[in-house]
């Protein structure tokens, strides 16, 4: 339901992108908000600038108690823990706690598509969001069409048509709090939702996926129950006509069948149950299992992304694509001509017959293992970055079994090289060299690599230790591999 936010006091934790655009939404909807950031102001000064024609309170430097006695509502931007102080106290007090993605939700007037999972959420929704826009630029091509046509009366000088437009974003991009105020009711909307957002989110999707659900953010969490928990709430508030589209191969994801309250969609590698719809793959070819028929989609060949997680991750596109309506030929379109997502196994340079490739956004050990399965060239790895309490032995397992050199830096290389050295004692890896910083990284790599070698940044850590996110270390990689003579 659509909330009246004038007049209402609201505390928001953060001011990064989601809390600035929340912030500035509110703000310009009668709202009277207090943006708190525990950064000082010398490291806000970007933010402030671009709020500074509206009448927002800031509070710098921490999250002071005092803040909730003129709050009605505490708005928590993405990555706030909820373990802070002030979250306890306004729950004691009785505070709704909220963020943007609920927010955007409650006010959106049009179809949502939202989309969650431990891996490959990223490259999913934007992939559907391609397909939304080829779907949708087809269906205003036709509709200009009929309005053309002599059975269309004619409009008047300077009149204005409406076409459906599709919006991508959440979690990735611009937060769709800032657009908002521009959707129609026959637009639709594409979101990619984080574990975080969806702890304070009591509305859902009327399409929503669970990619997977595989260990990951415990030093958020706590514990797989309550991470899982956390994703589950993208279906818990669904309704009988609403969409769920889960993983079927994942267990984590699979699981949550029993909460779906609508219809059910699936993908996979696995062949589909007779009653089942979405998508399989089998004998090199991509399908949708669509009422008993089989249709074939791509060669796997024509996917221009490596690894068998990005099949995936196109055949969860396809399911859900298909689920929200869009055409064949759109879907088609789209995936042949999707080149992915930058920091996502992205192509850097090739020198002296050394391929680079910049996996920054792997930020858990799972997301590094499959991007060690995407090559069969000898890999040097770049590993590191700031731990997020997950295991390390089975990628540490992997690293015996297929990376010939590795290079650790920040905060979690010592923790990594324990687990690797706790694996025993194989062929690989030949050489293991830690160092401080990711361009200390970098040129150990270069003295290491051979023709023919792929190196492959893809940390398995986040990059808090050193970077303001993972967009930031991925670009200071592509520059730091430029530079390499």
């Amino acid at each position: 339901m659509k909330q009246d936010w004038n007049d209402k006091r609201v505390v928001i934790l953060g001011a990064a992108r989601q809390g600035v655009a929340l912030a500035r939404w509110l703000t310009q909807h009668g709202a009277a908000v207090t943006l708190s950031d525990q950064r000082p102001e010398s490291q806000l000064a970007s933010a402030r600038e671009t709020l500074s024609s509206l009448p927002i309170q800031w509070a710098l430097g921490g999250h002071p108690i005092e803040l909730l006695d003129r709050a009605d509502v505490l708005c928590l931007s993405g990555g706030v823990p909820v373990t802070l102080p002030i979250v306890d106290e306004a729950l004691k007090r009785g505070i709704p706690l909220s963020n943007d993605t609920q927010i955007f939700m409650e006010a959106v007037p049009c179809k949502t598509i939202g989309i969650t999972g431990s891996a490959g959420k990223t490259t999913t929704t934007t992939l559907v969001g391609e397909m939304a826009k080829i779907a949708y630029e087809k269906g205003e091509s036709r509709k200009m069409k009929d309005e053309d046509s002599t059975f269309t009366p004619a409009l008047a000088p300077g009149a204005s048509v409406f076409h459906p437009s599709s919006f991508t974003g959440g979690n990735i991009g611009d937060p769709l709090i800032n657009h908002v105020d521009e959707m129609n009711p026959d637009d639709l909307a594409i979101l990619e939702i984080s574990s975080f957002q969806l702890e304070q989110m009591t509305v859902s999707p009327d399409i929503a996926s669970v990619l997977n659900i595989t260990p990951n953010h415990l030093d958020r969490h706590g514990t797989m129950e309550a991470y899982t928990a956390a994703k589950a709430r993208i279906l818990e508030f669904q309704r009988e006509k609403d969409t769920a589209v889960l993983g079927r191969d994942d267990a984590g994801a699979w699981n949550l069948r029993g909460k779906v309250k609508g219809k059910l969609h699936s993908f996979g590698f696995s062949k589909m149950d007779e009653n089942a719809e979405g998508t399989y793959y089998d004998d090199g070819i991509l399908y949708l299992y669509d009422h008993r028929v089989d249709i074939p989609l791509l060669r796997r060949d024509q996917i221009q992304l490596r690894g068998d997680h990005n099949v995936l991750n196109v055949l969860a596109a396809f399911a859900i694509g298909h689920a929200a309506g869009f055409p064949l030929d759109a879907m088609l379109t789209a995936a042949e001509e999707f080149r992915g997502v930058p920091h996502r196994l992205e192509f850097v340079r090739e020198l002296r017959g050394v391929r680079w490739y910049n996996d920054s956004i792997a930020t858990a050990p799972e997301r590094t293992a499959a991007a060690i399965h995407s090559f069969d060239e000898p890999i040097v790895l770049l590993l590191g970055g700031r731990d997020k309490n997950l295991p390390w032995e089975e990628l540490a397992q992997l690293i015996h079994q297929r990376v010939d050199h590795v290079v650790l830096f920040g905060e979690a290389a010592e923790k990594i090289q324990e687990a690797v050295a706790a694996n025993g004692s194989a062929k690989r890896p030949h050489t293991l060299d830690r160092v401080e910083h990711l361009h200390e990284a970098v040129i150990k790599a270069a003295e290491a690599a051979e023709s023919g070698d792929v190196v492959l940044l893809s940390p398995g850590g986040t990059s808090f230790d050193e970077f303001k996110d993972f967009e930031e270390r991925g670009e200071k990689f592509r520059l730091w591999v430029q530079e390499l003579s």
